[in-house]
């Protein structure tokens, strides 16, 4: 009985966990921390304020909106890290065969060849952001299959998310500028930047300590090449 009442006792004198919450990445480069945000229709986004009050903005303000919730870094007694791995070029083919349904099989092939990326890993980020659905709008208002926030969309030069050709284009063109960026060597920075954000990324050094965006690049590893992301 004691010992149930230390429990509860113990349990009222240690801090609450704190709320899950999320990062709104503006054009602009600000950084909102948000408890919570809702779409208004197809064109605003309300975003409730951690530290209170809340706005609305245009969708296409917004570059990007990732969960901020941090992995836990690993105790200074706890064995090191292994040595990141040496992934596959993403200009390369993996020798996989590309997980496309029949339907999106020619577009995805077209839109890898077109901007020098293996096909299967293209197929494995649609799959992941998706699930191959062409008009699915994601909470945080991503749209389309490889799910392009508006002001992505724009800064691709995509002027309809919906359509498939334009969509996929676009975020296999963004997938390429992040090769060009980070190395095409750097798979898992380049599928964290696409999730993320190129300076989360550069902010790190590689994949942020986003639970969102650590899942998504293990993920999308998994299909391409079988294998998960080691961090």
């Amino acid at each position: 009985m004691r010992r149930l009442l230390a429990s509860a006792l113990l349990a009222l004198l240690l801090p609450a966990a704190p709320a899950a919450s999320a990062l709104v990445v503006l054009t602009e480069g600000r950084h909102l921390k948000a408890a919570s945000f809702e779409l208004q229709g197809e064109e605003k986004i309300r975003v409730v304020l951690v530290g209170g009050g809340e706005i609305v903005l245009p969708i296409e303000r917004v570059e990007r909106i990732v969960d901020d919730e941090l992995e836990p870094f690993a105790a200074p007694e706890e064995p090191a890290a292994p040595a990141p791995k040496a992934w596959p070029s993403v200009r390369q083919s993996s020798g996989r065969p590309h997980s496309a349904p029949a339907r999106w099989a020619r577009l995805v092939e077209e839109a890898a060849e077109a901007h020098q990326l293996d096909p299967a890993l293209v197929a494995a980020v649609i799959h992941v952001e998706s699930s191959w659905k062409p008009r699915a709008v994601s909470p945080k208002g991503a749209r389309g299959l490889m799910q392009l926030m508006p002001a992505t969309a724009r800064r691709l030069g995509v002027s309809r998310s919906f359509d498939p050709v334009q969509n996929v284009g676009g975020g296999a063109r963004y997938l390429s500028l992040l090769a060009k960026r980070f190395g095409e060597n750097e798979v898992e920075k380049i599928l964290a930047a696409y999730n993320a954000g190129e300076g989360a990324v550069e902010s790190y050094g590689g994949i942020p300590p986003y639970r969102e965006t650590r899942a998504y690049v293990r993920k999308v590893l998994a299909l391409w090449t079988g294998e998960p992301a080691g961090s």
